[in-house]
């Protein structure tokens, strides 16, 4: 910046890409992101710890840690490995919550023991032993990665007071460009204060030579005057400064040996102070000397970069969590009152299964350990909880309240388990709707996300898998069409697209996506029994259609209440 005063953002990262902590580390921010820190001057840095891993006799081996990041020592490290193999009851709490109890299973099932090995020649030696030889380095790490300090964000907040005297948050250009000017104004501040010190000095100086040139007179005058002071200054046209000095030095300073050395002296005084003049004169020449003096600091000071800048993705608790989970069938039973609970396997005979009174089933999802159990409620937000932390058994189970944050008025209505990239066509009785993968369903809060938008007077109709080519709807005025799956658009938020027309008063009553080829369907005519109707072939073509039409009236006046194939 000193030589380049617009060098760019870009300019400057080349030269220096990152932060370089003094213990070391890897960075793992990618570089769009670090640009993006030093652009803004706030936001964070995710710093990874240094290991290796250490072979051993007979196909053993162990993981040892050599960098920390910034703030972490062993110490810490060790003590929060410590809380997860033997952790305590949470404050309030009786016993260990079910994910306390995973992550002990998890870490008791990874580590044999752990020790720290630093040293004045190893100032970071953390070892980590496995209780296998059968484990992958990588993933053995990518727990403690992400249960530990092993792995952090650090902040960054550039808030400085700037050379007006005001505090504000910088940009690394303009950070740069603050310090450099101070140091500009630093060098130039003490040229000024040394050219005033010099210009003293060859002052006083000046005095003496004039003294020794004529000694004889001026110990005289000094002998013989009542005021010397002003009698020398009348004499050799001294000033006050001067005459002072004179009367002050002792009488040997004062010989032809001291004279010589006045002379040497006043000889560099003076060539100092010319160039002091030509710096303080001349902007150039005072940028030159900041930068000279940078130099010198940078080959005295200067070392290797410490820390390590490689992209890689963050890990985190959650994804650890599913790395080390058993995947394994499970049946997860969810009440009509929100109490939540899960059974080994699936074809649970649902005869066995008890609510407590005044609740009965709202879902029995035959699922596996590794999906995660998606909730909705009435306002069109969804919420995520691992299987592995519901409880299981033949208990009551445990309320979702205590495991989510509810949205206020809002009241559970739905849930499903699926693999993260299963498809689903999610809609309302509005007729709206629009397809979403089980993924863009998960929230990490326990607030939940907004889904889907839900107006007043509208309800979330059950999500159907996508695993056919044709969607079928039915509605409350005894219609139904039938249109291909392609026109309905994927998305997230919102309310979707238009399934079907409705009129005022009306609402979709059901929905399902098939192959297109045999629709069932369940409902009931106004004032009559339930029924069913099978339609295929000629039967199911007069209802294909596009999306957003009003489609045709079922058989027998029929309002769909179910819609399946066979």
């Amino acid at each position: 910046l000193l030589k380049k005063p617009a060098i760019s953002l870009d300019g400057i990262l080349a030269h220096v890409p990152g932060p370089d902590f003094p213990g070391g580390g890897r960075i793992i921010t990618a570089s769009e992101d670090l640009r993006a820190v030093y652009e803004s001057g706030r936001g964070s840095v995710r710093v990874r710890a240094e290991w290796t891993v250490e072979q051993l006799a007979r196909g053993q081996w162990r993981i040892v840690v050599t960098e920390l990041p910034p703030g972490v020592s062993t110490a810490q490290v060790l003590t929060q490995i410590e809380a997860l193999a033997n952790p305590q009851p949470k404050t309030g709490k009786k016993e260990l919550s079910p994910e306390q109890k995973n992550l002990k299973q998890a870490i008791l099932a990874l580590l044999d023991s752990t020790r720290d090995e630093s040293d004045e020649k190893n100032p970071v030696r953390l070892v980590l032993e496995p209780n296998s030889r059968n484990h992958d380095p990588e993933t053995f790490m990518r727990f403690f990665l992400a249960q530990t300090s092993l792995e952090t964000n650090v902040p960054v907040n550039l808030t400085v007071i700037g050379r007006d005297g005001r505090p504000g948050q910088k940009g690394l250009v303009a950070l740069i460009a603050e310090w450099a000017g101070f140091r500009v104004d630093t060098v130039r501040r003490r040229s000024e204060h040394r050219l005033e010190g010099v210009n003293r000095r060859v002052h006083i100086l000046e005095g003496r030579l004039t003294i020794l040139l004529n000694i004889d007179e001026v110990i005289r005058v000094i002998r013989e005057s009542d005021d010397p002071k002003s009698d020398l200054m009348a004499a050799f046209d001294l000033s006050e400064v001067q005459a002072d000095d004179i009367l002050d030095i002792r009488l040997r300073q004062l010989a032809r040996l001291e004279s010589i050395k006045i002379e040497k002296e006043l000889k560099e005084l003076l060539g100092e102070r010319d160039e002091l003049n030509r710096i303080l004169g001349d902007g150039n020449a005072l940028t030159s000397l900041v930068i000279d003096e940078i130099r010198a600091d940078m080959k005295k000071y200067g070392d290797d970069r410490r820390t390590r800048i490689e992209a890689a993705q963050s890990v985190t608790a959650s994804t650890t969590s599913e790395e080390s989970m058993v995947d394994e069938p499970v049946t997860v039973i969810v009440s009509l009152n929100g109490w939540l609970r899960t059974r080994q396997g699936h074809a649970v005979d649902r005869a066995s299964i008890q609510y407590k009174a005044g609740d009965g089933e709202m879902a029995v999802i035959e699922t596996r350990t590794v999906n995660p159990l998606i909730l909705m409620d009435s306002s069109g937000r969804t919420y995520t909880l691992r299987i592995a932390d519901l409880p299981s058994g033949r208990g009551d189970g445990a309320p979702f309240t205590s495991l989510v944050d509810l949205a206020k008025g809002a009241k559970l209505i739905l849930a499903l388990s699926a693999p993260p990239e299963s498809r689903w066509l999610v809609s309302t009785t509005l007729g709206y709707g629009f397809i979403a993968k089980c993924a863009d369903m998960v929230s990490r809060q326990r607030a939940g996300k907004a889904f889907m938008t839900v107006e007043d007077g509208q309800i979330l109709l059950p999500p159907v898998p996508t695993t056919g080519d044709w969607v079928a709807v039915a509605a409350s005025n005894g219609k139904a069409l039938v249109f291909p799956l392609e026109e309905v658009k994927a998305g997230t938020g919102g309310k979707g697209v238009q399934l079907v027309k409705l009129d005022a008063g009306e609402k979709m009553t059901a929905l399902t996506v098939f192959d297109g080829q045999t629709l069932m369907v369940e409902g009931a005519a106004k004032g009559k029994r339930s029924g069913r109707l099978k339609l295929s072939g000629e039967n199911l073509a007069r209802y294909r259609t596009h999306r957003a039409k009003k489609g045709s009236l079922l058989e027998k006046g029929m309002v769909a209440s179910r819609l399946w194939t066979d």
